[in-house]
């Protein structure tokens, strides 16, 4: 394992470069303000008088089409969603590239997937923030910065690395530390991440205890605390302290009966679930049918999303989170 710090890059490698963040989301402004705010030549590349352009502008960062950012820099940092980034590669990125470039990316999805197929005589690199694009920006303006991922899949100068890391130092990452990894290990372990614990499998556990205590006739608002409300507040000391932290600062008996009876919700059939899901994103599998969901108009993803907005923990939570002040 190796972990980059701030004494570990030479920022010289960008020094008289520009550096063009395609994109201004929640990475895409996080990103490019900090690198800006360390004094690295930044510029944003956006579609012309989209959503993003005036916010960009009111950020006082130069703002430029996606073409002329293309052309204009000789890093391109491409951090606009996973799936429009092969169609905006070939539209309006691919024709700017010149010898020597880097094309940089946070996410290693396209590039492992080959839906983006670079020329050679360029540098193909990742710098991955571990944290949302707020945090991102909110740990640097307090002096300190998120971990990350720093990859290469092409080092066409000799330097890409070292480009990469310099962003990173840019974004405030090697303050706390940039971990080297691979295209592939990053795109695998973070859709399993998502799929099977982050966002799928975490959702799905609220959802059925929440839906259990109701069906045996406790209120919804009582259900609603102890399967979703207080999950942060886990989450925050396995953060802070780890699971033996956790075991620590919670009661003697839900620690007993935690760790007697978790096995029983997480059971060998679930693990063989999870090995099957890895085995569905190694093989490409899931990219090919989000491609397809994605060609088709999404009819899959938006039927989903009308059905979890109307799932009564939803509705419950949405009531208590105003009640806790946690929404207006």
């Amino acid at each position: 394992m190796k972990i980059y710090y701030e004494k570990d890059v030479n920022m010289d490698v960008l020094k008289d470069k520009t550096v063009a963040v395609i994109g201004y989301g929640s990475q895409g402004m996080a990103q490019s303000r900090n690198m800006a705010d360390s004094g690295l030549d930044v510029i944003v590349g956006l579609r012309k008088d989209g959503d993003s352009w005036e916010t960009a502008i009111s950020h006082d960062m130069p703002v430029m089409t996606v073409e002329e950012a293309s052309k204009e820099a000789d890093v391109i940092h491409v951090l606009i969603p996973d799936e429009i980034q092969a169609q905006v590669y070939e539209k309006s990125i691919k024709d700017g590239l010149k010898e020597g470039n880097t094309l940089s990316f946070s996410h290693g999805y396209n590039i492992h997937f080959q839906y983006i197929n670079p020329p050679k005589k360029v540098n193909v690199t990742m710098i991955a923030p571990k944290g949302p694009g707020s945090t991102v920006r909110q740990q640097y303006l307090d002096g300190f910065g998120v971990p990350g991922l720093v990859a290469v899949e092409q080092d066409y100068t000799g330097d890409a690395l070292q480009v990469a890391l310099a962003m990173g130092q840019g974004s405030g990452l090697t303050r706390a530390g940039v971990l080297e990894t691979t295209f592939k290990e990053e795109t695998e372990t973070d859709l399993f991440g998502e799929q099977v614990v982050l966002c799928g499998g975490a959702t799905e556990l609220i959802k059925a205890g929440f839906e259990t205590l109701v069906e045996a006739g406790y209120q919804p608002e009582v259900a609603y605390f102890e399967t979703c409300h207080e999950l942060k507040l886990i989450v925050d000391l396995i953060y802070q302290k780890g699971f033996a932290g956790m075991w620590n600062d919670v009661s003697n008996t839900a620690e007993f009966g935690g760790l007697t009876r978790r096995d029983r919700v997480i059971t060998d059939e679930s693990r063989k679930e999870m090995k099957k899901i890895l085995e569905e994103i190694q093989t490409g599998k899931f990219a090919k049918e989000w491609a397809l969901e994605n060609q088709s108009g999404r009819p899959q993803l938006n039927r989903m999303r009308a059905i979890e907005s109307e799932l009564e923990i939803e509705k419950q939570g949405k009531k208590l989170r105003k009640l806790c002040g946690l929404e207006k």
